[in-house]
């Protein structure tokens, strides 16, 4: 596993090369000890996988609020997604600033969102399936969301959005007083 910094602190890509051979491929989906200094003393509680069939598809932007906040580790086991991280950390650097990547089944890439980091993605290919590890239980009263089309995000999603929930659909827009989540 090699790990890649990127322009958020603590949003990191972690890039996997598979062993492929005549039979297929196989690679390390994750390991605490080659992780550990991005885990800093968290442990993984809780993982999720989700599938979405439509391209065009968005689901999020997602995350929790302390005391209940999280990190993920997301990959892509199957299709492709274009994958976001959004700083919404209150005295950040990078304060709504966006980090973005293709994850895929091929890439075997994995994305490492931290506490305060909202998460959100774009189906790339039909019958696109995400794996999360979380570092903490999913808690519904801690729940926080952003709305993708969101013009001071101003994320550049690759497609036409073709598939929004209702959900994700009614996040606020970021009003001109947030000043982030204090972690």
């Amino acid at each position: 596993m090699k790990i890649v910094a990127t322009p958020i602190q603590g949003v990191y890509l972690v890039e996997t090369t598979p062993f492929q051979d005549e039979r297929g491929s196989f690679y390390r989906a994750f390991c605490d000890r080659e992780l550990d200094s991005l885990l800093q003393g968290e442990t993984i509680c809780q993982v999720n996988v989700s599938r979405t069939e439509a391209v065009g598809a968005i689901r999020g932007l997602h995350f929790q609020y302390p005391p209940h906040a999280e990190m993920k580790l997301i990959r892509c086991l199957k299709g492709r997604v274009w994958d976001v991280a959004v700083d919404l950390r209150q005295d950040s650097s990078t304060f709504l600033k966006c980090y973005q990547a293709e994850l895929s089944a091929d890439n075997a890439y994995m994305m490492v969102i931290p506490q305060g980091c909202a998460h959100g993605f774009q189906v790339l290919e039909a019958g696109s399936e995400l794996l999360y590890l979380h570092t903490a239980y999913y808690e519904p009263k801690s729940e926080g969301g952003i709305r993708y089309s969101d013009p001071k995000l101003n994320i550049s999603w690759p497609l036409k959005v073709t598939d929004v929930s209702t959900r994700d659909s009614s996040h606020p827009l970021l009003s001109e007083d947030f000043r982030g989540v204090v972690l």
